[in-house]
């Protein structure tokens, strides 16, 4: 008995370090149409059956008041938080089809709102127009966030994968077919143009800091105690 379950360990274990010999970096370059990195793109991948780490909870936190991250990626039925980190209250909505929802004024962390289905969802704050975030939901299991020099990095494995791109300001909010991608024992690095479109000037945006504006929130705070 204890033969078999020594030579059953050398089999799983040996599995387990084939599975990670196979997995190798991907990583990812998204440009705009001027080859400037772009922030915020979100690349999603179908590939291979098999475990990715996804995670079913998430936060879209309110900080200095914006929506952070900006952008924000999610698989279907995660539980996204709506965490209020700044001293002041925020009534968060979406008209989104994917998600519906409104959180009425105020602080803290409200309950966790289910995303189970896949799509784009607009965020605003009722109380500060110029507040606009975006969750991204999708089935597919491997997805990321650009970051401020608009890479993406994964750790694959063997196999082939559809690549789909997404930005705000890609037009119509449209998602974009980035084609496939081959992965095999070594590390693969890519890059990925998209055109984006420049923001809307009539877009609302936020008041700069006053003395006035410091005072009367500060005196607002006072009366909330």
């Amino acid at each position: 008995m204890p033969k078999i379950f020594c030579g059953a360990t050398i089999i799983v274990g040996a599995l387990l370090y084939t599975t990670l010999a196979t997995a190798a970096p991907f990583i990812a370059q998204v440009v705009d149409q001027q080859g400037q990195p772009v922030a915020d793109a979100v690349l999603t991948l179908q590939g291979p059956p098999g475990k990715s780490p996804i995670s079913t909870k998430a936060d879209m936190d309110q900080r200095n008041k914006e929506f952070v991250p900006h952008v924000l990626a999610v698989h279907s039925n995660t539980n996204v938080t709506f965490p209020n980190s700044d001293n002041i209250r925020h009534q968060v909505y979406s008209f989104s089809p994917t998600k519906r929802f409104e959180l009425k004024l105020y602080e803290g962390i409200p309950a966790a709102q289910v995303f189970d289905k896949a799509g784009i969802v607009v965020l605003g704050c009722n109380i500060h127009d110029w507040m606009l975030g975006y969750i991204y939901v999708t089935d597919d299991p491997w997805f990321a966030v650009s970051d401020a020099k608009g890479q993406i990095t994964f750790d694959l494995p063997a196999g082939h994968y559809n690549v789909t791109l997404w930005h705000p300001q890609h037009a119509d909010m449209a998602t974009q077919n980035g084609g496939e991608l081959v992965m095999a024992d070594k590390a693969v690095q890519k890059s990925y143009s998209m055109t984006l479109e420049p923001l809307s000037a009539d877009a609302p945006s936020a008041p700069a800091p006053s003395a006035f504006g410091d005072a009367f929130g500060k005196a607002v705070r006072e009366t909330e105690k």
